[in-house]
């Protein structure tokens, strides 16, 4: 947006009462599978973001602790059920992947599954039985019952308490973007598994609330501070697999687009979700004037027809299994039995079809 625009866009924030008007109860999000009600959400205190810790080194992007606040109080809310509708969807999407694969898991790891929005898509055909995880207590005192036979292991998805070679599959679903070393927890899940099926938010994930933020706080305060996740590029996933050691790798990209009314419904559901920035140089102060001018900004740029504002979620799925003899392997060098050389004589007739021919 040129800064002519975004002038005009600002300046009309300084006439009395032109604040974004506030959504009306029961307002719909249109997301780009099944529909999902968004209502305002209690008005409980969502925890403080005051803590210090020592000690932290490059790999210490998160403060996991703060993670884990976010999500027990995410747990606690008394409608946090509405806010569950994108795990929902993207759960569906890892069970469906699951079901593409022609076999049965004995065993299987839900890394971070919260209340088994993955589980509940899938049957005993499929997974016979479950171990979950989250490093929420409180949201896994919540988990949905399937029929699958399920352990509820409470856990920090960088510190798996699991011995080598205990399950057959492993998967996670909107969990791993909130790991420090992510090289070394996918380390652990092939040292424990055969295969692994993740799914996780990518680097464009939120870039409307990112961009409106950071052209606010420009234009109000001078600069800006990070108040989106920095999140993982699709480009380094593939890398990251094969530096732990899975073979047969596949990454594809999805995109999940939800319709809100304004940026406060966005943010609101970002913490009804327990997805809210954790990041240690997050700044925890967002002033008044910055968020209506993010707001202004934000429907002047992406805003649709109708006012609604969308929120775009990239969702990355990789696929890796553990090394194998019955893998197929490429062949030894130097035992191909045809040159490239040769293959423009494969359309030429040979001798035997000339004399043929006469």
């Amino acid at each position: 947006m040129s800064s002519r625009v975004c002038g005009r866009v600002l300046q009309r924030l300084h006439t009395p009462g032109s604040a974004p008007a506030a959504a009306p109860p029961g307002s719909w999000s249109r997301i780009s599978s099944p529909s999902c009600r968004l209502r305002a959400g209690p008005r409980s205190e969502p925890p403080s973001r005051g803590l210090a810790v020592t000690g932290r080194g490059p790999m210490n992007v998160f403060n996991r602790e703060m993670k884990k606040r976010q999500k027990n109080w995410a747990a606690t809310l008394q409608d946090g059920h509405q806010y569950d509708y994108l795990r929902d969807e993207v759960g569906s999407r890892v069970a469906d992947r699951v079901y593409d694969i022609a076999r049965t898991f004995p065993l299987a790891l839900d890394i971070g599954g919260g209340k088994s929005h993955i589980a509940e898509h899938l049957n005993k055909d499929v997974v016979e039985r479950l171990f979950l995880t989250d490093v929420s207590e409180k949201t896994l005192e919540q988990s949905r019952r399937t029929e699958i036979p399920t352990t509820c292991v409470l856990a920090d998805e960088e510190f798996l308490p699991f011995k080598e070679n205990t399950f057959d599959l492993v998967v996670s679903s909107l969990s791993l973007h909130w790991i420090n070393d992510l090289p070394g927890a996918l380390k652990q899940v092939r040292e424990g598994s055969c295969t692994i099926q993740t799914l996780m938010v990518g680097g464009e994930t939120l870039y409307e609330l990112r961009c409106s933020l950071q052209l606010a706080e420009t234009e109000r305060e001078g600069g800006f501070s990070p108040h989106v996740s920095p999140y993982t590029a699709v480009t380094d996933l593939g890398n990251l697999l094969g530096q732990a050691g899975f073979n047969m790798l596949t990454v594809d990209i999805d995109e999940v687009q939800v319709q809100y009314p304004g940026i406060i419904e966005v943010m609101t559901d970002l913490q009804g979700m327990g997805e809210s920035n954790c990041a240690w140089n997050r700044r925890s102060l967002l002033h008044r004037d910055s968020v209506l001018a993010a707001a202004a900004i934000y429907k002047e740029m992406y805003g649709d027809e109708d006012g609604s504002v969308p929120a775009t979620f990239e969702i990355l799925y990789m696929i890796g299994w553990k090394p194998h003899e019955s893998q197929s392997r490429p062949a030894k060098r130097g035992s191909a039995t045809a040159s490239f050389g040769d293959l423009s004589k494969i359309s030429q007739p040979t001798g035997a079809d000339k004399s043929q021919r006469r």
